[in-house]
């Protein structure tokens, strides 16, 4: 019996689901009712793909992280199939992420990297955010800098600082992350970061801090002492 209708109801995901709660499904059971149907030509239930899924990525955050193409790589997962999965994770990171807002005050490094750790972890380039702050730290907005590798060629101190002089912002907090999950800071993100401070000190804008984004963790330049 491929198909899971044809499972005796106690065994259906969506009869568990309805009868003891969502937390009695395994990771499995869940994404088997993201798919909803299987493969008629091979006879495989949605169950199946949900496991094939899950041995191929290993874990539910490495394929909250695959690509289109990944996913289209497992046998039954079309274009349909992938972009329900997508949805469903990017619903989970954005009810994860409690964004700052304008008029949020910035305190602390924690405080960031519980603002940006969902939304930056699990991104495949690396991300370079400038948030622009009035004088008593509160946000003005959020810039993106740049969409890849980080170098002094993309993250130049004349880009960054435009749109600070734009919005007349008293000082910036730069956030990036470390698609590797270690945020340890590289050369070249020490390099970058003594470029735009000391671009900020000919400008009179206070740069407050660096923090990069990893895996459950992240590294705050000040917190360091990196700031110089």
């Amino acid at each position: 019996m491929h198909r899971i209708k044809d499972w005796p109801q106690d065994e259906r995901p969506r009869e568990k689901l309805l009868k003891k709660g969502a937390e009695a499904l395994s990771d499995a059971e869940l994404l088997a009712l993201v798919l909803r149907t299987g493969d008629a030509s091979s006879r495989s239930s949605a169950l199946d793909h949900a496991r094939l899924l899950l041995s191929r990525f290993e874990s539910l955050r490495k394929l909250a992280s695959a690509s289109t193409a990944e996913l289209c790589e497992v046998k039954g997962i079309g274009p349909a199939k992938a972009a329900e999965i997508q949805a469903v994770f990017e619903i989970s990171r954005r009810f994860g992420v409690e964004g700052m807002r304008t008029g949020d005050r910035y305190t602390c490094s924690s405080e960031v990297f519980r603002h940006y750790h969902e939304r930056l972890r699990d991104r495949k380039k690396e991300v370079f955010l400038a948030l622009l702050l009035d004088s008593k730290n509160r946000l003005i907005r959020e810039v993106q800098v740049s969409e890849g590798s980080l170098t002094a060629s993309i993250v130049h101190p004349r880009e960054v600082f435009a749109p600070v002089v734009r919005e007349s912002a008293a000082a910036v907090l730069f956030v990036h992350n470390h698609p590797s999950g270690d945020p340890t800071p590289s050369r070249e993100d020490l390099d970058i970061t003594e470029r735009l401070r000391q671009a900020g000190d000919l400008m009179g804008v206070r740069v407050l801090d660096h923090i990069i984004i990893g895996s459950g963790a992240y590294v705050s330049f000040v917190d360091r002492g990196l700031m110089g």
